[in-house]
């Protein structure tokens, strides 16, 4: 392995961080690292492997004002290549203005999730709730070859080299961004039509907008989609017509608003709501359902079937789990993150275009979450979800299960206790013929050895385990959200004769 380190940024966390999701699993890089030819610890690089998987992380550079949340931490973007049976690796903190201010500054500015935005040292800011820093840290998805990152309570798309991991500048689409909304992680990349779909949120009304941009990056269409008041998405679907939206009741405490306190509420009283659009619908055309009551932090897929919208998701029997002085301080203060205390399962809704009435049916007994598929068949009739299953009271990821929606099967992969895993990414084979023919891609956290590594697995065996492991130039943070990207969708990837050249070594 070829390795060489070609950044470090200035850290302020103390020495004697006490913090779980600032040590241990979650502990924080603060090296960049250029890796390339991979070593192999077990198994073989598929040669039929072709592209590039890319992770999100969380990775905080400083202290919080007050009381840190581990969605408060700096986007840094993780990157391993596959070409020709060989592997690169890179990693860049993703250079947002927050980040670049607070570099400056030596310390923390914008208040966090976990904080009054009125303790922030600024009064400038992004974000729904305003006044936080935009760390661009949640997702990642790649449009039109480039990969941009997103934040979760909606700002700025910083547009990243999807082989370097550099920061390219933000994105503007011509001129027409909505700077003043920002957009939420998550929007949905057609790779039939080369649209993306988005949506942003806030506490101004209408309180959302949704929109669509071309297979050219233009901003083509950008609607209201009116709300009772301000609420918390988080995720979207979308279908071969369709957009699909939603308004939860789980949102800001409307009374504790007025007061500038933001204490997210489940309104247990109060049906979840589907918005259905026509893709390039106005705000007049949009059709609500209503459905049980609960929240989704992530849908896996959409499809239409006659009259009728499937849509798949991770329904949460217990949106605010209550503090039942269960496990330490930490555990109850970050309960909500925890897979098995929100009690979130695959659940299938079926919207009827026609009636107007909803069906749903609990597709699998499993505590999962972070659902990945193959891509080709986004808004399209699938059957296989891979998603993660987490560490009791704990957000760390500690197996994989491949839901079979089909015949309602599982297959699981469990990780060795002290393993933690991110966000796994399906990776069809070059040349695929099937929904499965393909590798799922992931990277781990491993305390035990002390050291990273990426598991690539057969799509269709995942129980067998990984076919391969690559060892990463040091231990990473845990993470969450990542994406695929084959090498045939990557402009560089079809000049270039070798991975090297096509990350410009």
């Amino acid at each position: 392995m070829d390795i060489e380190i070609v950044g470090r940024m200035l850290s302020t966390l103390p020495s004697d961080d006490e913090h779980p999701y600032r040590t241990g699993p979650w502990q924080p890089q603060t090296t960049e690292w250029v890796a390339d030819d991979l070593e192999v610890v077990e198994g073989e690089i598929p040669r039929d492997l072709d592209g590039v998987y890319l992770r999100n992380t969380e990775n905080p550079l400083h202290p919080s004002l007050k009381n840190y949340h581990p969605f408060d931490g700096d986007g840094m973007i993780h990157v391993v290549g596959f070409r020709d049976g060989t592997a690169f690796y890179r990693n860049r903190f993703i250079r947002t203005d927050g980040l670049l201010a607070e570099a400056e500054a030596g310390g923390p500015l914008w208040a966090g999730l976990a904080e009054a935005p009125g303790i922030a040292l600024r009064e400038d800011g992004w974000g729904a709730r305003t006044r936080m820093k935009d760390a661009s840290s949640t997702d990642v998805v790649v449009h039109r070859g480039q990969a941009l990152t997103s934040f979760y309570q909606c700002g700025d798309l910083y547009r990243v080299d999807p082989f370097t991991a550099q920061t390219m500048g933000k994105e503007s689409w011509k001129g027409r961004f909505p700077f003043d909304w920002g957009v939420s992680a998550h929007p949905k990349v057609d790779d039939r039509t080369g649209e993306m779909l988005f949506f942003n949120y806030s506490k101004e009304a209408p309180y959302m907008h949704y929109g669509v941009v071309d297979e050219s990056n233009d901003l083509v269409h950008y609607v209201d989609v009116p709300l009772a008041g301000p609420r918390l998405p988080h995720d979207m679907a979308f279908t071969e017509n369709y957009a699909i939206l939603n308004d939860f009741p789980l949102f800001w405490d409307p009374e504790a608003l007025k007061h500038d306190a933001h204490i997210a509420r489940w309104h247990r009283d109060m049906p979840s709501r589907f918005a259905v659009i026509p893709r390039r619908g106005q705000s007049s055309d949009i059709r609500w359902f209503e459905a049980e009551s609960t929240y989704v932090l992530h849908f896996v897929n959409a499809y239409e079937d006659g009259d009728e919208i499937v849509l798949d998701g991770f329904f949460q029997g217990d949106p605010e789990p209550a503090d039942n002085g269960m496990g330490n301080r930490w555990q109850r203060a970050f309960r909500f993150l925890a897979l098995d205390r929100m009690q979130s399962r695959l659940h299938r809704w079926r919207l009827n275009l026609v009636t107007g009435l909803v069906k749903e049916e609990q597709l699998s007994d499993s505590i999962t979450e972070f659902g990945m598929m193959n891509g080709a068949y986004y808004g399209g009739e699938y059957r296989y979800a891979y998603a993660a299953t987490g560490k009791p009271s704990w957000f760390l990821f500690d197996g994989l299960v491949k839901h079979d929606l089909r015949d309602g099967t599982e297959e699981r992969f469990t990780f060795e206790d002290g393993v933690y895993g991110s966000e796994t990414a399906m990776a069809p084979r070059v040349g695929s013929t099937g929904e499965d023919d393909g590798y799922l891609v992931t990277l781990t956290t491993d305390m035990n050895a002390d050291a990273s590594y990426c598991l690539v697995f057969d799509a269709a065996r995942v129980g067998d385990g990984p076919v391969c492991k690559l060892r990463l130039p040091e231990r990473i943070s845990s993470g969450t959200h990542s994406t695929w990207a084959p090498g045939e969708e990557l402009r560089r990837w079809q000049t270039a004769e070798s991975a090297a050249d096509a990350v410009g070594l």
